[in-house]
């Protein structure tokens, strides 16, 4: 039985196909229109952001057969090959394996070859940063003076590790995190097309967990989609996953807002008995501290900037009008300082009955 995962199947073809990136993918097809593609290209960006996609992407359209404008034909046998991994002018290398200073000398030599089939010889060296001092010496001179039949594209999500005579030699790139409601929408487009029932805030619930990746969110909407029945509903992504429900953060941070220790500690208690992981529930603590500062700063305004629901940030504003921001910053630092030890504790649960009892303890920061 053979199944194609969505991070694969749902993989940009063409420029217009790629999320987020319009100023990379604008530029890049309009050098291609131009005829200005230039030899040595540096993508540089966080995780999951397009990085490789885009490579393969430029590397189907310099040898594409009929290509139109700045787009490939996709059609082609250049094009098909290169998009099942096929193409023998298509060389994809992990820096991570291939790092030492006789990888890159081997690759020097080759280099040197004609294509076999296509125009040109594309080489992509994924995590470029990870090669060592002596081989990117090896690589310097082939930067500056390819063939004229070769190109290469390195990628990288550490840039600064990549040193700056590398960097002088490629034309960069920087691929920015995907924002929320981009990766949110792709989703939205993936579920539609693949005929999967769902709700708005299950898939919106997906997109925040994916901290800007659209790779981590794919495949966290394929687990989703394997664990349900008929739907995916909000309360199935949070038991796949295992995250907190915002509800019982909620009632924590209205415990801490009335002062009321026993039940901010029945909490503690309620996530505990659950199963429930506590360096998330601690997480997620933190994270509703930050969301309550945002909004008793920003007000209705703040809705844009924070992942929540409606009715997450109608049951967060409320929250809200019973503190003062100077209130909310003296917890929020208390918890990231708390955070740090709870890490290295073996008593976690100790050390969380502590922080949140000291939080509903704490007088009025503009009063002391």
């Amino acid at each position: 039985m053979s199944y194609l995962i969505l991070a694969r199947k749902w993989r940009p073809q063409k420029f217009s196909e790629i999320v987020g990136q319009d100023h990379v993918s604008t530029t890049l097809s309009r050098a291609v229109e131009k005829g200005r593609v230039a030899h040595a290209y540096l993508f540089s960006g966080p995780r999951g952001c397009g990085k490789t996609s885009t490579a393969r992407i430029l590397a189907k359209i310099i040898n594409c057969e009929n290509r139109s404008g700045g787009e490939p034909c996709n059609e082609c046998d250049s094009c098909l090959a290169v998009a099942n991994g096929e193409h023998l002018d298509v060389m994809e290398i992990d820096g991570a394996s291939n790092r030492g200073i006789d990888e890159i000398r081997d690759l020097r030599e080759k280099i040197g070859y004609t294509s076999t089939g296509g125009r040109s010889k594309i080489y992509i060296i994924d995590e470029v940063h990870m090669l060592t001092p002596q081989a990117f010496n090896a690589l310097l001179k082939t930067l500056e003076e390819p063939p004229p039949h070769v190109f290469m594209i390195l990628a990288t999500t550490e840039p600064n590790k990549v040193p700056a005579t590398i960097r002088s030699r490629c034309q960069r790139f920087s691929f920015k995190r995907l924002e929320f409601s981009e990766i949110a929408g792709q989703l939205e487009k993936i579920c539609e097309a693949e005929g999967i029932d769902h709700d708005k805030d299950a898939i919106q619930l997906i997109a925040r967990r994916s901290d800007g990746s659209m790779r981590d969110a794919e495949s966290l909407l394929d687990q989703s989609i394997s664990a349900s029945e008929e739907r995916i509903d909000i309360e199935l992504v949070r038991s796949v996953l295992g995250l907190v429900d915002s509800a019982l953060i909620s009632v924590l941070l209205n415990a801490i807002a009335e002062r009321n220790r026993s039940e901010a500690l029945g909490i503690v208690n309620r996530a505990v008995s659950s199963g429930l992981d506590l360096e998330e529930f601690f997480l997620a603590y933190m994270e509703g501290i930050r969301s309550l500062l945002v909004i008793a700063v920003g007000g209705k305004e703040s809705s844009q900037w924070l992942d929540l629901t409606e009715s997450e940030f109608e049951e967060f504003s409320s929250i809200a009008d019973k503190f003062r921001v100077e209130d909310l910053l003296l917890l929020f630092r208390a918890a990231v300082r708390s955070f740090d030890e709870f890490r290295r504790t073996a008593q976690q649960r100790y050390l969380l009955d502590a922080v949140v009892a000291e939080a509903a303890s704490c007088d009025s920061a503009v009063d002391i």
